[in-house]
C-alpha cells in the first residue's frame, strides 16, 4: 500500500478516527497495530507472518537477555537473536545474489536455483529489531513485557517499508505516554505530509521521465544530456526518499508520535563526513552506532580506523542492494571518507588553516560543488543497470560525446526550486532544513495552502512510479 493511493487514504482516515475513539493508550496501540498489519499485508499477505516471526524473536530474546544471570549468558542470547535476524535478511535479500555470484565465478548454470522474492521493507524493520536487541543487551533499554509494544515499534505503518529507521529508545517511551491527537498535530502533520507528497509526485516522478529514458539508452544521448540526466537523478532520488520520510513523519505526527529527521539538505555538504550526517541520517547513524563503533571506530589506530570506515560503507552499500554495483558505490563513499579524514589529519598536523574570510568562502563553495559532483558520480553507479552502462555514461560525459540533445526543462525548474529551498535553509536556519508550516488562524495561510494543493493537482505526474527505496 503506497502513501500515494486511495487505499492508504481510506486506511489513514479509518485509523485516525478509530484512535480518536479509543479511551486509553492500550486501545490505541491495538488499533495502530491492526492498521500496520493491514498496511503491510496489502503488499503481500504471505510476508506478514515473516514480520510477526521477526518481531517475536526480538521480543522473546530481549526478555531472555534482560533476565540472564551472567553477561556471558546474555551475550549468547544476543548472538542468537542477531544471527536469526541476519539469517532471515540474508536469505531473502542476498540468496539470489550469492548464488549468481558463485555460479559466475565457477561457470555453473544456476537457472534451476530458487528465485527468492524480497519482502518489502525487510531491510528497515530488521535493523530496528537488531537495534532493540543490542540496546537491551547494552543496558540502554528495558525489554518490553508486552508483545504488542515491541510489535508496534517494529511494524508502525508510517515508517514500516522505507524508514526512517527508528530507534527503540526514541519510540518505545512514546508508547508509555498518552500521546495527544489534537488539531495542532493534525494540521502540522498534514502539512508535513503534503510537503513530502509534492516532493514525490510533482518533482521526483516528473524527473523520472527524463532519468529513465537516458539511463535506459545512454549511447543515444549527448554527453551534456547525460550529465543533466544525472543531475536530474540526484534531485529525483533526494525528493523521492526524503519525500517518503516527510510523509511518514507527517502521518506519525497526526497520530501523536514523533519520528526522527532523516534528511537535512545533503547537497550543501562540503565533505563526505558531512554528507553522511545529512543524507539518510537514520541509516548512517545506525551504521555508526551498531557497526563502526563496535568494530573499534577510531580507537585502534589509523590503519584500523580506515578499515572500519571502508567495511562500514561496503556493508552500507550492500544494505542498499544485493549486487556488486552497490558494493562499489559503498566503496567509493568509503574511499572518500578515508581521504577526507587523512586530509583533515594532515591539515591539523601541519597547522594549515585559511585565515582570509574571502578564501574561506571560496573554499567552502568549491568544497560544496565538488562534493555534489562526486555524489552525482556515485549516483551513476547506484542507478545504472550495469557497470558497463555506468562506465559508458561517465565516458560520454567526460568526452562530451555527440548524440541526441535532450534537455528536460523540469530538470532546470526543479533544480532551481531545490537550490532556492536549500538557500533559504542556509540563511534562515543555520544551514539546516525545516518545514515551513503555516498558521491557519490567518486568512492568507488558508489561501496559500489551497493554492499549493491546486498547483499540486495541476502539475503532479500521473504515471505509476514506485518509491525508489521500496526495493531495499
Amino acid at each position: 500500500m503506497s502513501f500515494v493511493s486511495l487505499a492508504f487514504a481510506l486506511l489513514f482516515v479509518a485509523t485516525y478516527f478509530a484512535c480518536k475513539l479509543c479511551k486509553n493508550k492500550e486501545q490505541k496501540h491495538i488499533v495502530l497495530l491492526a492498521a500496520s498489519y493491514v498496511f503491510y499485508a496489502y503488499w503481500d499477505a504471505r510476508f506478514l507472518a515473516l514480520l510477526i516471526v521477526q518481531t517475536y524473536i526480538s521480543y522473546f530474546l530481549a526478555r531472555k537477555i534482560q533476565r540472564s544471570a551472567t553477561k556471558d549468558q546474555a551475550k549468547r542470547f544476543l548472538i542468537l537473536g542477531v544471527s536469526a535476524s541476519l539469517a532471515i535478511l540474508g536469505f531473502f535479500k542476498y540468496f539470489n545474489f550469492f548464488i549468481e555470484s558463485f555460479s559466475r565465478l565457477f561457470g555453473i548454470d544456476h537457472s534451476g536455483a530458487l528465485n527468492i522474492i524480497l519482502p518489502v521493507g525487510i531491510s528497515f524493520y530488521t535493523f530496528q529489531a537488531l537495534s532493540y536487541l543490542i540496546d537491551v543487551y547494552r543496558g540502554k533499554l528495558q525489554a518490553c513485557d508486552k508483545f504488542i509494544k515491541i510489535s508496534l515499534y517494529i511494524s508502525f505503518f508510517p515508517q514500516l517499508v522505507a524508514g526512517p529507521i527508528v530507534r527503540a529508545s526514541d519510540f518505545l517511551p512514546q508508547l508509555d505516554e498518552e500521546r495527544v491527537m489534537n488539531r495542532t498535530n493534525l494540521v502540522e502533520g498534514l502539512q508535513i505530509f503534503l510537503f513530502g507528497l509534492i516532493k514525490k509526485i510533482v518533482i521526483a516522478d516528473r524527473l523520472a521521465v527524463c532519468v529513465d529514458a537516458v539511463f535506459a539508452s545512454p549511447v543515444s544521448y549527448s554527453g551534456l544530456s547525460i550529465f543533466f540526466a544525472v543531475v536530474a537523478y540526484s534531485i529525483q532520488i533526494y525528493c523521492d526518499f526524503s519525500g517518503y520520510s516527510d510523509m511518514a513523519i507527517g502521518v506519525a505526527k497526526t497520530l501523536g508520535y514523533d519520528l526522527c529527521k532523516n534528511f537535512n539538505m545533503p547537497y550543501l555538504s562540503k565533505n563526505p563526513s558531512e554528507f553522511w550526517k545529512r543524507w539518510h541520517i537514520s541509516l548512517s547513524s545506525w551504521l555508526r552506532d551498531y557497526l563502526y563503533i563496535p568494530l573499534g571506530g577510531n580507537r585502534k589506530g589509523k590503519a584500523r580506523t580506515n578499515i572500519n570506515l571502508m567495511l562500514t560503507m561496503l556493508l552500507g552499500g550492500l544494505w542498499h542492494g544485493a549486487n556488486w554495483q552497490m558494493v562499489f558505490w559503498g566503496a567509493l563513499h568509503g574511499g572518500a571518507l578515508i581521504l577526507h579524514k587523512t586530509f583533515r589529519e594532515q591539515c591539523d598536523k601541519h597547522g594549515f588553516t585559511l585565515k582570509s574570510s574571502v578564501l574561506k568562502t571560496i573554499a567552502s563553495v568549491a568544497s560544496a560543488v565538488g562534493m555534489y559532483l562526486f555524489v552525482c558520480l556515485c549516483w551513476i553507479f547506484f542507478r545504472a543497470s550495469s557497470f558497463s552502462v555506468a562506465i559508458t555514461m561517465i565516458t560520454r560525459i567526460l568526452t562530451n560525446a555527440g548524440g541526441v540533445h535532450y534537455y528536460y526543462v523540469f530538470t532546470f525548474i526543479y533544480g532551481a526550486i531545490i537550490a532556492a529551498a536549500f538557500a533559504v535553509g542556509a540563511l534562515r536556519n543555520n544551514g539546516n532544513g525545516f518545514y515551513p508550516l503555516l498558521d491557519f488562524s490567518k486568512f492568507y495561510s488558508k489561501v496559500l495552502i489551497l493554492l499549493v494543493i491546486l498547483l499540486t493537482l495541476m502539475f503532479f505526474y500521473a504515471g505509476d512510479t514506485a518509491f525508489i527505496y521500496f526495493q531495499f
